[in-house]
C-alpha cells in the first residue's frame, strides 16, 4: 500500500471512531464515572506527552537540558506557582543547562 493509501485508511479511521461518538447514549457521557475516567485519560495522555517530549529524540532517549527544565517546572508546579511563572522558571532552566553544559 502507498503512503497515500495509508494516509486516507488513517483519515477514514477518525472519521469513522469521531462518528461512533455521535452513537453513544447520552446517558452514559453524563454519569460521572464517565466524568472520572475521561479526566484521567486526559491528564494521563498529557504526562506521556510531555515525558516523551523531554525524553526523546527521533527514535532514541535522550539526556540532556529538557529533563532538567522538566523537574524545575514540577518543583514549581508543587508550590502552586502561577502556571506562567512555570513556563518561564522551565524555559530559563533550560537555557541555563544549555549554556552551561
Amino acid at each position: 500500500m502507498t503512503l497515500w493509501g495509508w494516509i486516507l485508511l488513517a483519515c477514514l479511521a477518525a472519521w469513522a471512531l469521531k462518528f461512533a461518538g455521535y452513537l453513544v447514549p447520552v446517558r452514559w457521557l453524563e454519569s460521572p464515572r464517565m466524568s472520572r475516567v475521561a479526566g484521567t485519560l486526559t491528564i494521563g495522555l498529557l504526562a506521556s506527552l510531555t515525558t516523551m517530549n523531554a525524553l526523546s529524540a527521533g527514535q532514541g532517549v535522550v539526556v540532556d537540558a529538557r529533563i532538567g527544565a522538566v523537574l524545575v517546572a514540577a518543583v514549581a508546579l508543587a508550590l502552586r506557582a502561577p502556571f506562567l511563572l512555570v513556563v518561564v522558571l522551565g524555559a530559563a532552566a533550560a537555557a541555563l543547562l544549555r549554556v552551561v553544559a
